[in-house]
């Protein structure tokens, strides 16, 4: 969790959150434990909000670190993802579990900090970029099976495995902030984020480029949208499709010099989030598609 300290003719000094817990004497970076059925971004919200008295914006993935963890029960392997957070709005009450929260410059915090793995989560945010923004590009939900569609493809609908998917996306893409969304013009595409733009009460923006049959032959005009929407400052949600969402990113990774897992995931109903700086491309995070109950891909 960091905030802009203040503010000098080119640039903010920024200060990072530390937490002293009690039961271990330690210095540390807030963290905790999913309960079951939690997400890892709805699990890391709410425990830097109990921990530290703070709502955040959330920002860019700062990656997983593994340790083993002693326990009354012996030594157990633990792995703990990262974000990059802007605290937004709140006031730090101490509690048993966290008596004291101190806000540092990133260089008195390393000295602070108890535990080495804690420099390295440290280091990652301090190399790249505090304030960045977002392009997340949703590739739409279950619609049953082309060949068994008679009619102008355009109009195959979501199933209703893709409804109860697309109701379930809401959840996780509604903790981005979105200001804006836009779908490419095919039905399945609109329907995947119509319960997201029904909860936020933004309309959704039809756009044929991002679309299996506007895309070829206007990647490049295609790719400087999503550039001026990662520049824009603003969220922007896109749904799009399986045969455009790959190639849209991994030529704006070819151009930027970013790294991409191979192959790229890229299930129906997953995220990319796109990670910008300006409007060049820092980093790519996947999410995959919602967990439905009774429901296996």
């Amino acid at each position: 969790m960091w905030r802009a300290a203040e503010k000098t003719s080119r640039r903010s000094r920024l200060e990072v959150a530390l937490i002293h817990r009690p039961r271990y004497d330690d210095w540390s970076l807030p963290k905790g434990k999913l309960v079951p059925g939690e997400s890892e971004i709805d699990g890391a919200l709410r425990e830097v909000l109990e921990e530290t008295g703070f709502r955040v914006k959330l920002g860019r993935p700062l990656g997983a670190i593994r340790y083993m963890k002693e326990s009354g029960n012996g030594v157990r392997p633990k792995v703990v993802r990262y974000w990059a957070m802007e605290a937004d709005a709140g006031a730090f009450i101490p509690t048993r579990e966290v008596d004291e929260l101190r806000w540092l410059s990133p260089g008195d915090a390393q000295n602070m900090l108890t535990h080495e793995r804690d420099h390295e989560v440290l280091e990652r945010f301090v190399r790249g970029p505090a304030v960045t923004n977002c392009v997340l590009l949703v590739r739409h939900a279950l619609a049953g099976k082309r060949s068994e569609w008679s009619e102008d493809d355009r109009l195959r609908p979501l199933d209703p495995t893709g409804w109860q998917q697309a109701e379930q996306l809401v959840r996780l893409l509604a903790r981005f902030e979105i200001d804006r969304l836009v779908s490419a013009d095919y039905l399945r595409c609109i329907q995947t984020v119509d319960p997201l733009s029904r909860a936020i009460g933004i309309e959704v923006e039809e756009e044929k480029l991002f679309s299996e049959e506007g895309y070829p032959g206007n990647e490049d005009e295609a790719i400087s949208m999503v550039r001026a929407m990662g520049g824009s400052g603003h969220v922007v949600a896109v749904s799009s499709q399986g045969d455009v969402i790959p190639d849209l990113i991994e030529r704006l990774a070819l151009e930027d010099d970013v790294q991409l897992p191979e192959p790229l995931p890229n299930k129906k109903g997953s995220v990319l989030a796109l990670i910008f700086d300006g409007t060049q491309l820092f980093s790519v995070e996947y999410f995959p598609p919602p967990r439905l109950e009774g429901w296996s891909d």
